[in-house]
């Protein structure tokens, strides 16, 4: 093998893959780093590619893709993985591979490699990924293949390498971080019986700490994407960045979860989504306005289903493909503001408004009205209650009475 085009953070792991690639396949390696909205953690990456060994770097500056055509599709859905993760992880790892595709395509290599370990999801995502967008690239797992089998052990090989990575025995977390989202494990957060400490907190104050005011933010809606705050227009990545200093300030997003990886274990993380979970506040309460019940409730079925797919690592799949033309239908009519409450961690939606609402005032009102016959209610409940009126008098008979 001659080249290789690695997906490269700048973290432990991909650190050390870089002269691992080289000692035992003897080829050329070429990082590529995805800039989803990092910060400042993407500011060494070049230096340290580099000396690790890499050729040569790509750092592209994806975040605008990523929040339009990964974080709005998953919002319209309101995907939510086990009722709590928001799937930042998930759904950067697709946009990842295709980039990654395309760069070899580009560079002409033979392989692709990555630093996800053999015992989690993401090794899947990028290679279901790879899978779909190029067949012919072979795909190189260094965890599936080398002696490292700890954290521990890659900082070992980091130091014998001198390489610098930002992780210590001390600081040992494992952290994936985009503009959606942080997550956090590893460490003491592997016990589910610790606590969350809140030192493992990035883009989040402890909600003690949050300030005694609640805060408010109306969230203008078209079609199901986030497209204002109190009234201004905001670009896609300028939006998400204020609703997670805001949501973030206000300890907004905060969940600790034991789930159910894809691999058959269950691992414990702590993700802070501050930003995405006012949006999804946000949208679900305008879809209660704006979606019939039969709608809104299938919508939730494919939510889950949808949700799945995502974590599971199927973005290319046919079936999610088709799910996507079910929401966007959905969606035509998902206009509207929301307002929404942020206080000491929590987030409730308070008021919403739509020229697609299916709320009519003079037929919900407790007060007179001159358009609902409430003698109307008496046939419909005889009709609706029918199977279980032949049900009883079945009964009644069965037994003699």
């Amino acid at each position: 093998m001659k080249k290789v085009v690695l997906a490269y953070s700048g973290g432990l792991d991909t650190s050390i893959i870089i002269p691992w690639l080289k000692e035992n396949y003897g080829c050329e390696v070429i990082a590529f780093c995805a800039d989803l909205g990092q910060g400042e953690e993407l500011e060494p990456v070049k230096e340290i590619a580099i000396k690790s060994g890499a050729s040569k770097i790509y750092v592209e500056d994806l975040v605008e893709e990523f929040v339009t055509q990964y974080c709005w599709p998953v919002l319209k859905a309101g995907a939510v993985y086990e009722k709590k993760y928001l799937l930042g992880t998930s759904f950067a790892r697709p946009l990842i591979a295709k980039k990654l595709v395309e760069i070899a395509e580009k560079e002409g290599a033979e392989a692709v490699a990555h630093g996800a370990t053999g015992k989690g999801n993401d090794q899947v995502r990028f290679e279901l990924g790879v899978k779909a967008l190029n067949p012919d690239l072979k795909i190189i797992a260094p965890w599936r293949q080398w002696h490292i089998r700890s954290r521990e052990d890659a900082i070992e090989y980091a130091a014998a390498h001198g390489i610098e990575v930002p992780v210590t025995k001390e600081k040992i977390y494992s952290r994936d971080r985009n503009i959606w989202h942080i997550s956090h494990e590893g460490g003491p957060l592997e016990d589910p019986a610790n606590e969350r400490p809140d030192e493992v907190l990035v883009l989040t104050v402890p909600p003690e700490q949050a300030p005694d005011k609640p805060a408010y933010v109306e969230i203008g809606f078209e079609q199901g994407i986030p497209i204002s705050l109190d009234g201004q227009k905001y670009g896609p990545v300028e939006l998400l960045t204020e609703l997670n200093r805001l949501g973030g300030a206000n300890g907004v997003g905060i969940v600790s979860i034991v789930e159910n990886r894809l691999v058959g274990m269950k691992s414990r993380g702590v993700y802070e989504t501050p930003g995405g979970t006012i949006l999804h506040a946000a949208h679900d309460e305008l879809e209660r306005l704006t979606l019939d019940r039969r709608t809104l409730q299938f919508k939730e079925l494919v939510a889950t289903k949808y949700a799945e797919l995502v974590y599971d690592g199927n973005w290319f799949s046919k079936l999610k493909q088709c799910l996507d033309a079910f929401v966007d239908e959905t969606q035509k009519t998902v206009t509207g503001t929301v307002r929404v409450k942020l206080y000491k961690g929590n987030c409730e939606a308070v008021a919403s408004t739509s020229p697609y609402s299916l709320y009519n005032e003079d037929l919900a009102t407790f007060g007179a009205d001159e358009i609902y016959s409430h003698k109307d209610a008496e046939g419909f409940i005889n009709l609706f209650g029918l199977p279980l009126k032949v049900q009883a008098l079945m009964e009644r008979r069965a037994k003699g009475q």
